[in-house]
């Protein structure tokens, strides 16, 4: 076992506990790689624990014990009541209790009176960014000038239209997924001209190549059709729309945070793919295209996005796995899954060109009505397993005094965010922002901590990311309380 003096150690694994002016690390061990029981607290105006220790006086009991009641769900003695709603005089105030808790630095003493300034967007601005953009962008023109070249400006000038009220309702859907944590608007930029673009040029090539080759070896227009819409369509689709999201997966591996990102990805990347090829549909459906639009448009917009969110959600999975390699055998499988739902999906469309309609109408009922309701179920399921997790990891830095209770409670809920971000805008615009990047900040400290929690995330730059969080969450709150004024 190995010492060093308080202040001078730098925690990479194991167990940390402390003695009497001294820090003593324990060596590797089952639980080396998880969420250490101390993290280095941020430098900043709360120094009573940390100057006790590096003058070599022992620290208060408990001060890095087990953690005290009400850390991770218990309630402790007047911690957790009932969530009350905002506004009320005191909110938000900081309870300065310092409790500290497992894993959460100990706060102690008054908030930073320090200037707040927001922050611009992450997920983009770097040279590498913008020439991935600008690459996934001439795709987009490329396939679409593909689309046009076959139906004519004037029907794709329609077709667009047309195609644009589908991409609304599934961009609405994953925006109301992805509201904990937004991800950032170009990668989603980025998925979505991928989709757009990318897949819709290498499946257009790859499946008129199988189609040609198909006929030249049978002769058969019908065989060459079948074996394209059935075997060609399902593999080369599936397998260019998931390669946009695992290049979006390895892109953003630190902050892809599980199953909710791996679909928001996945759906983006389907609903590009999806609206390129509904302007092919509708632009060449001439007569028939009221018909082809409630086919497409009203019944099946959501098509794409859950055979694409068979990949998403397997990448999801990979990226909270402790194994960095699961991605490689996690991807394939949920390629196999989405390529089976498409062939399923297509065969089905097949079986109405020979069998009538009632077929289709029977596969649609039995088949993907189901998936579809088993979706929305996975959907909210997902919301609550997200908020629950929000509402643990910042109820374990409550408990060390850096939320009050009903802080956490209002970040852990939707319907008290918008509340919150009413009633601070009441106060003021400069009140309004200062509080929307409270709930980011704060969101982004409890995806940060869930990360560390699972064994996914590096410990020194856990620490690191972790006092900045702390540091810009006090100064939104400074910034609050200066552009709200008085609280009443």
């Amino acid at each position: 076992m190995a010492e060093h003096e308080v202040g001078e150690v730098e925690v990479e694994v194991g167990r940390v506990r402390v003695a009497t002016g001294r820090v003593a690390l324990a060596g590797p061990g089952p639980d080396a790689d998880r969420v250490l029981d101390v993290t280095t607290p941020p430098s900043g105006p709360y120094p009573d624990v940390h100057r006790a220790q590096q003058g070599g006086q022992t620290p208060a009991p408990g001060a890095y014990g087990a953690p005290p009641a009400g850390a991770y769900g218990t309630p402790a003695p007047g911690g957790y009541g009932a969530p009350t709603s905002y506004p009320t005089p005191q909110r938000p105030g900081m309870a300065a209790t310092a409790r500290p808790v497992h894993g959460a630095p100990a706060y102690a003493g008054p908030p930073v009176q320090s200037v707040w300034h927001p922050r611009s967007a992450s997920g983009g601005g770097s040279l590498g960014g913008t020439i991935a953009l600008l690459l996934v962008g001439f795709a987009s023109l490329w396939g679409l000038w593909i689309v046009l070249s076959l139906v004519g400006i004037g029907n794709g000038i329609v077709a667009f239209v047309a195609a644009l009220l589908p991409l609304i309702v599934v961009l609405a859907a994953v925006m109301w997924l992805d509201r904990w944590e937004p991800e950032p608007k170009l990668m989603l930029l980025f998925a979505l001209l991928w989709g757009a673009g990318v897949s819709v040029v290498l499946s257009f090539y790859g499946n008129t190549w199988v189609a040609e080759t198909a006929y030249a070896l049978t002769g058969d227009p019908v065989v060459a059709d079948v074996v394209s819409s059935v075997v060609s369509a399902p593999i080369v689709e599936e397998t260019t729309k998931g390669l946009g999201v695992l290049v979006i997966f390895l892109m953003r591996r630190s902050y892809f945070d599980g199953v909710v990102d791996g679909i928001v990805y996945a759906a983006v990347v389907a609903a590009g793919f999806a609206f390129t090829e509904n302007i092919l549909y509708f632009g060449a459906s001439g007569s028939a295209l009221a018909s082809t639009f409630v086919m497409r448009g009203l019944l099946s917009p959501f098509a794409h996005v859950l055979f694409t969110a068979c990949t998403g959600i397997a990448l999801g999975i990979a990226s909270r796995s402790r194994n960095r390699n699961a991605a490689w055998w996690m991807f394939p499988l949920g390629l196999l899954s989405a390529a089976l739902l498409h062939a399923l999906w297509n065969a089905s469309a097949t079986l109405a060109g020979f069998g009538g309609e009632t077929s289709f109408f029977t596969f649609y009922i039995l088949v993907q009505v189901p998936l579809f309701a088993a979706a929305v179920i996975l959907a909210f399921w997902l919301r609550r397993q997200e908020a629950a997790a929000i509402a643990q990891r910042l109820g374990e830095y409550a408990a060390a005094g850096w939320f009050a209770p009903h802080e956490v409670a209002m970040i852990a809920s939707l319907r008290q965010r918008s509340q919150a971000r009413a009633w601070a805008a009441r106060k003021g615009p400069r009140a309004g922002t200062a509080m929307k990047s409270f709930i980011r900040d704060a969101t982004s400290l409890a995806y940060l901590r869930q990360r560390a929690a699972t064994g996914r995330s590096d410990l020194r730059a856990h620490t690191t990311t972790e006092t900045e969080l702390l540091g810009r969450i006090r100064g939104d709150r400074q910034a609050f309380l200066t552009a709200a004024g008085p609280l009443g």
